[in-house]
């Protein structure tokens, strides 16, 4: 088979829509692989590293507004892609769909729908504040998905929704939930009395399930984006989002989910949920205070919310520290005794807070790639060192690339050179269904899981693999059968992100002790 590169310049699609392309393109008769990716650094160096560009000039001038198609097939189907590429690259299902012509601007989209409140942004960073300031222009809110996005352009578009009457949330925005429809990463749950507001994406999905599955549902679920209540911004979003969420008439109870915000957006913060009339449940990983009594853990938070609204906390949200002991001994008796260390593989950059705050509060330290305090910054994000947790949707894995919610290639190989290092004792996943996810996220990985599994055994010990699927059993992805492919690949799931954290805690608890290694 031959390889060739194709280089369209100046045209960006998100990273959804180019893993459907690179899909389909590899699913084609004489087609061996196919990647869509744009030509930032990083997917360059990726793609030379494969065997593509080689002597190519186009190739080494791209820039991360091009995009590539990297093709590995027969030189008659790569030929015909060529000479049709645009019907490839069109929202069809495949080469000569009919190209859907699609608004062009943001005045444009507003002119074919009148009738919208809400503009969804997701265009390389550089350009979507522009596009944002287009949208309030326009009377709208935003929900702006783009990361990389300046903290003084999101300041000023913040002040501007807010002197509009406005709301922006984002950049950087991974979920919402606005009049019972989901934003972004999203999970099918139901509506009901609880309002969210979240500086937290998957945390937001883990807490929609959680009180799904509880049997209540969600009025509406803002997201602020990352930066929203540190010191920059002083939480304007987060801060309209209270006002709103106070004056509906069908939220009973507010939530407020974040990581540790700053000084002055803690402030703020507690002064505004202070003289909130509504009942309020407050949940800052890993930190304290902030207005109302904080609660450590998401599984904490939905069970607040729940008996706020009348239901009982439910079953799979209580956990018993000492049943987690006695399991987790029965794993560690399996080790050998070089195996020490924990590789935490995130694709929920949450569930890497949550499990960093619940190593301390048991005085346990990791490596990782978004340190709290008291842990230690990963050096470099690319390699693990001793015990770490490393949240892969950071923005240096996914420039130009997908997110490892919708692609798991990434953290696929990542988790191959984790099963590589005989002192590794146990590894801690995350699986996020819903909407815009991969359609099989565990599938993705099973194969690593056993290779990394096998290797271990090979080495006369056991592979401890600890993980958690985020999801809905209305979800596409079949949550049920997600959970059942992970256990019978000798995984143990557990039911929460935060348990599955606390179990892996008390596995290392054990190993730091010396007990129970053979």
């Amino acid at each position: 088979m031959a390889r060739r590169t194709l280089i369209l310049k100046n045209r960006y699609f998100d990273s959804v829509f180019l893993m459907q392309v690179a899909r389909r393109l590899a699913a084609q008769p004489g087609m061996g692989e196919a990647w869509a990716l744009l030509a930032t650094p990083a997917n360059r160096k990726v793609l030379a590293g494969l065997g593509y560009g080689e002597g190519d000039a186009d190739f080494a001038a791209a820039g991360p507004s091009d995009l590539v198609l990297a093709l590995e097939g027969e030189p008659e189907i790569m030929a015909a892609v060529a000479a049709d590429v645009e019907a490839w690259l069109s929202r069809g299902s495949g080469s000569g769909a009919a190209m859907e012509r699609e608004p062009r601007s943001v005045a444009e989209a507003v002119t074919e729908h009148p009738e919208a409140n809400v503009a969804v942004i997701s265009v390389p960073g550089a350009h979507a504040a522009r596009e944002a300031r287009a949208a309030l222009a326009a009377g709208l809110n935003v929900f702006l998905f783009s990361s990389n996005v300046t903290v003084e352009d999101e300041l000023d578009l913040k002040t501007r929704a807010r002197a509009a009457g406005l709301i922006v949330m984002g950049p950087d925005c991974g979920t919402a939930y606005l009049c019972g429809a989901g934003l972004g990463f999203a999970n099918t749950v139901r509506r009901g009395p609880i309002g969210v507001v979240a500086a937290t994406g998957t945390g937001l999905q883990e807490f929609a399930c959680h009180v799904h599955r509880g049997g209540s549902g969600l009025s509406h679920a803002l997201g602020t984006g990352g930066r929203d209540l540190g010191d920059a911004i002083g939480g304007l979003t987060a801060l309209a989002g209270l006002d709103a969420l106070e004056a509906d008439p069908a939220t009973k109870v507010v939530v407020v989910l974040s990581k540790p915000p700053g000084r002055a957006g803690s402030a703020l913060l507690k002064e505004r949920l202070g003289r909130c009339a509504k009942p309020v449940v407050l949940c800052l990983l890993g930190a304290e205070g902030g207005g109302a009594p904080n609660i450590a853990t998401l599984d904490q938070a939905a069970a607040l919310a729940l008996q706020a609204v009348g239901i009982k906390e439910p079953l799979f949200l209580q956990s018993d520290p000492a049943l987690l002991r006695a399991e987790a001994l029965g794993h560690v008796a399996r080790l050998r005794p070089e195996q020490r260390h924990i590789r935490g593989l995130f694709a929920g950059g949450t569930f890497c807070y949550q499990a960093q705050a619940i190593f301390a509060r048991a005085g346990l330290v990791v490596h990782a790639n978004g340190p709290l305090a008291g842990m230690l910054d990963l050096p470099d994000p690319w390699t693990s060192v001793g015990d770490t947790f490393v949240d892969l949707g950071a923005e240096c894995f996914v420039d130009g690339r997908p997110h490892p919610m919708i692609d798991g290639t990434q953290r696929r190989e990542r988790l191959l050179r984790e099963g590589e290092d005989p002192t590794v004792a146990v590894i801690l996943l995350d699986f996020i269904l819903g909407a815009i996810a991969s359609r099989d996220p565990v599938g993705d990985l099973l194969g690593a899981i056993r290779t990394a599994r096998d290797a271990a055994a090979r080495r006369g010990g056991d592979l401890c693999v600890v993980a958690s699927v985020c999801g809905t059993e209305d979800d596409a992805q079949d949550l049920q059968a997600q959970t059942r492919a992970l256990e019978q690949a000798g995984v143990l799931v557990l039911p929460t992100a935060a348990q599955a954290a606390a179990f892996c805690r008390e596995a290392m608890l054990i190993l730091a002790d010396g007990k129970g290694v053979a």
